[in-house]
């Protein structure tokens, strides 16, 4: 059973007085509360401060319960979530691994009925709990092992969803899937018993090829990033699928997504190269991520600086899934050009397949950080080392 003591509307009130207040001073408080563990109390606070920004909606919504921080923490942001469910559709979805229910909440939206299991009894409890307050009908809560409840239920899925966990008994981090729980390469042909597609979200750690080694039948990848920083890849599986690999990079800024999609390991993709133009491109975290180097220079027409250099060049200014910037000058990195354009300067800096780093540069250079300035240390298509001197456009 649920403790609700929690929810007393005093102790609701005083947990929103103390958002974003340092939990370890308040822990040295004595607790005015002592019907309800002052730790529990302290979770809250703590738990809640975190959802504010990543979880606006459960914020702004009373009487929530909320598990622990490290809870709040692995789980989806609405931001990424809301990206998952345009991936979804149908009549039925049973999330194996729910966790505290961000995904399933968006699910809801655009499937009929969910079903969303979490072995932790307790965790599960919050979410049903939490459900309500967020007026949510159409998703039911199953507490234990969710293989024996899929057996249970005994249906046939539209969707299969597992975000399985990426830490082993030794609680270090792992970077297969066969070493997560639950163990989704061994158990693919029995979820497919059950359904015809399978989403499976994983840490952006795991390497695409290592995951499409690990899988079967998987027809399209997202890398979802938000604010540039890659939080999560989703893999989409169908049962029998034989076919070529999409993947789809995905980056969500503030005031507008980024996309770029592309066939994986499409051979026909060739770059060119050139020297520098009048605009440089820098591709956005996803985009790196997913390694279409290539496919980047052959689909926007546009020339990269060396191999490995992974910076674009044209001409003409083009919409792109990166940072934009126009090339002010282009210098050789050596002692005289430094010292005449950049030493004792301030920029900002960013190193492509150089080989100092950004931090030996500054000190060596004594560079300042910040301004309108951007320099890009890197190799040119004869293996030079150069400095693009440059303004920000996006």
């Amino acid at each position: 059973m649920l403790d609700l003591s929690i929810l007393n509307s005093e102790i609701q009130e005083f947990i929103d007085r103390n958002i974003g207040v340092s939990i370890t001073n308040l822990a040295l408080r004595k607790n005015p509360f002592p019907k309800v563990e002052w730790i529990s109390i302290l979770n809250q606070i703590e738990a809640k401060s975190k959802a504010k920004d990543k979880l606006p909606h459960w914020f702004k919504t009373k009487n929530i319960i909320y598990p622990s921080k490290i809870s709040i923490e692995q789980t989806s942001s609405e931001k990424t979530a809301l990206y998952k469910s345009t991936i979804v559709s149908g009549s039925s979805l049973v999330d194996l691994t729910g966790g505290f229910g961000v995904d399933d909440y968006y699910f809801s939206k655009r499937v009929t009925i969910i079903a969303h299991c979490e072995i932790n009894p307790e965790l599960s409890a919050i979410v049903a709990h939490n459900y309500k307050q967020l007026g949510v009908t159409n998703i039911t809560c199953h507490a234990g092992d969710s293989l024996n409840t899929l057996q249970s239920l005994n249906q046939k899925w539209d969707w299969i969803y597992i975000d399985p966990s990426r830490r082993n008994d030794d609680k270090g981090k792992v970077f297969m899937l066969k070493d997560c729980l639950p163990n989704v390469p061994n158990n693919l042909d029995n979820y497919f018993k059950n359904t015809e597609a399978i989403l499976i979200k994983t840490a952006p750690l795991l390497d695409i090829s290592a995951g499409v080694l690990e899988l079967k039948n998987v027809k399209t990848v997202h890398i979802v990033a938000l604010e540039n920083d890659v939080k999560e890849l989703l893999w989409e599986l169908h049962k029998g699928y034989q076919g070529s690999i999409k993947i789809k990079t995905i980056n969500i800024l503030k005031d507008k997504t980024e996309t770029f999609d592309f066939i994986w390991n499409d051979d026909s993709q060739t770059p060119n190269y050139s020297a520098p133009q009048r605009y440089l491109y820098e591709p956005n975290s996803a985009v790196m991520k997913s390694g279409g180097f290539d496919e980047v220079s052959a689909y926007f027409a546009i020339n990269k600086l060396q191999k490995h250099s992974h910076l674009y060049t044209s001409t003409n200014l083009i919409s792109f899934p990166g940072r934009i910037f126009e090339i002010q000058n282009c210098i050789p990195y050596s002692k005289h050009e430094m010292k005449l354009f950049l030493q004792n300067k301030k920029a900002n800096v960013t190193t492509r397949n150089f080989p100092e780093t950004v931090e030996n540069i500054r000190k060596k250079w004594k560079i300042k950080d910040g301004g309108n300035v951007y320099c890009f240390f890197t190799t040119d298509d004869n293996n030079n080392k150069i400095v693009l001197i440059c303004t920000k456009i996006q």
